[in-house]
């Protein structure tokens, strides 16, 4: 018994100087430095794609190289810091609620330094490199399930690359995180054993064939099975400024159920221009062969008592062209609360109106104050053109929300958003994710941003940016036809394994813990 506790005793000592007191020198300040300048372009308005692989291999050698209360607290702080300035105009939050956001959000940014912190150092070999890639996909994973969506997501990070994006069709986001993440465990783990060690550079070697096979089989996507469906003739439209409009007093006072008989029928004819404007254009499109028209995100102002004679025109225009018409709305109920419908109607080619689709997700916090809310169902419709679906701007940040499209087998999605400055082109970008993983091709048309069309396979097929072009429509060739993807078909299902190793590896540290 006495010679087999000394035999143990070195590894014990090992153990004890890795979790609890590591061996920090000066150089793990320089990591921290490094992780510095590089998260400030490892995600958001300037992303560099290269810098969020880069990012957390620094970040985590310098909190591995701490001990764990200021390796953790000096990471928390900087992931808000580097945050601040990625995602800088892009939360709508305003005054103290913004820093309490920051606060909050900073704790899933840094939760995966601490597993690994915790874990990594009582595994040894490969096991140890999962945990960093495995907590961080389960942190993203649930922070989806939240009122902000997918956003931040480390997968958008590579917007572009499309060989290695096609691995949203197997696994979603979550293939592409952990993917990116693990790099930073793999090299973690040759950088602490060195080169000379054998079974670090296996697992390297691991890895980028591993890697290297997702980029292949990406590519052999593209390039043996694109789209080849025929297409059909898509045209969406922004609303423009158009006299007469409402001041800014005659909304505030419609908002808040105060509005006079005067101010009633200023908002009526303001209203009244810019849905003519916005017929007329959807009738040149229609002129010009657009099978399918629509505009951006509620661009159509209208009190709910008007509605009727609203819908009637398109019904009208929709019969006359024979066409698809998607009418954005943002239909007022005065003496209601919530007053906001913020919906889509889209019209068929007999007039009829085959849905009322309404925003599933406001985004929180103005937005959803005022905003009537439904089921949260999609819907879709057979057309000569495809399986047509749609959702709403905010919406395309929920990927468990789209899925619906999948299991709908939409072909083509229109997505009628509104964004600002600060957000464009990225989140734009972002619902580009969606037509990959669930098979669709989407049109996102959005008011103050980059409207544009993707295939499938993530394929730019047309795009318009709002700050830059002098007519703010976009006319697009959209393929008829999608495809079912395994991700439609099995959801989540990267992310659930993700999480059944992590709880693996947390009860295989806690036994070679007890061992000791």
């Amino acid at each position: 018994m006495s010679s087999l506790v000394t035999s143990r005793q070195p590894q014990l000592q090992e153990v004890d100087s890795r979790a609890v007191q590591p061996q920090s020198d000066a150089r793990s300040w320089l990591w921290l430095a490094m992780a510095a300048g590089l998260l400030l372009f490892a995600n958001g308005a300037n992303n560099i794609s290269l810098a969020a692989w880069l990012a957390p291999l620094f970040l985590l050698r310098f909190v591995r190289r701490q001990r764990v209360w200021i390796g953790v607290l000096t990471a928390y702080l900087l992931v808000i810091a580097t945050f601040m300035f990625q995602f800088r105009g892009m939360v709508p939050i305003p005054g103290i609620g913004y820093y309490i956001f920051l606060v909050t959000y900073g704790v899933p940014l840094v939760l995966p330094y601490l597993v690994d912190r915790l874990l990594s150092p009582r595994l040894n070999g490969l096991p140890a490199t999962l945990v960093f890639p495995t907590a961080f996909v389960v942190t993203e994973h649930l922070v989806s399930l939240g009122p902000y969506g997918s956003w931040c997501s480390v997968a958008y990070t590579q917007f572009g690359n499309l060989a290695l994006l096609q691995l949203l069709s197997v696994t979603g986001l979550w293939g592409v995180t952990f993917l990116v993440t693990w790099f930073a465990a793999m090299g973690n783990w040759l950088w602490e054993e060195g080169l000379d060690s054998r079974r670090a550079r296996a697992g390297f070697v691991t890895y980028g064939a591993i890697l290297l096979g997702v980029v292949l089989l990406g590519g052999a996507r593209l390039a043996v099975f694109p789209p080849s469906a025929q297409t059909v003739r898509v045209a969406s439209i922004s609303r423009r400024k158009v006299e007469p409009e409402p001041s800014d007093t005659t909304w505030r006072h419609l908002l808040a159920n105060q509005a006079t008989a005067a101010e009633l029928e200023e908002v009526r004819a303001g209203a009244n221009a810019v849905d003519s404007d916005l017929l007329a254009r959807a009738e040149r499109e229609a002129q010009a062969s657009a099978k399918i028209v629509f505009w951006g995100e509620g661009n159509a102002p209208v009190l709910k008592e008007d509605e009727p004679a609203l819908l009637a025109r398109g019904r009208e225009l929709a019969a006359k062209y024979q066409i698809y018409l998607g009418m954005a709305l943002a239909t007022w109920n005065r003496g209601q609360h919530p007053p906001l419908e913020n919906k889509l109607v889209l019209i068929k080619p007999d007039g009829q109106v085959a849905w009322e689709y309404f925003k599933a997700h406001p985004v929180p916090g103005g937005e959803a104050a005022i905003s009537i809310t439904k089921d949260g169902k999609l819907h879709s419709l057979d057309t000569p053109y495809g399986r047509i679906s749609s959702v709403i701007c905010f919406d395309a940040d929920f990927p468990q929300l789209l899925a619906q499209a999948g299991a709908l087998g939409a072909d083509v999605v229109l997505d009628p958003s509104n964004d600002w400055r600060a957000i464009d082109p990225w989140h734009t970008q972002m619902a580009s994710f969606r037509a990959i993983e669930q098979g669709f091709n989407l049109i996102r048309h959005t008011s103050q941003g980059l409207a544009a069309a993707y295939d499938y396979q993530g394929h730019r097929l047309a795009a318009m940016d709002h700050y830059q072009a002098t007519d703010q429509t976009l006319v697009a060739q959209v393929p008829t036809k999608g495809v079912r993807t395994i991700y439609s078909r099995l959801g989540d299902w990267f992310a659930w394994v993700c999480m059944v190793g992590l709880l693996g590896l947390v009860v295989a540290s806690r036994r070679a813990l007890a061992r000791h």
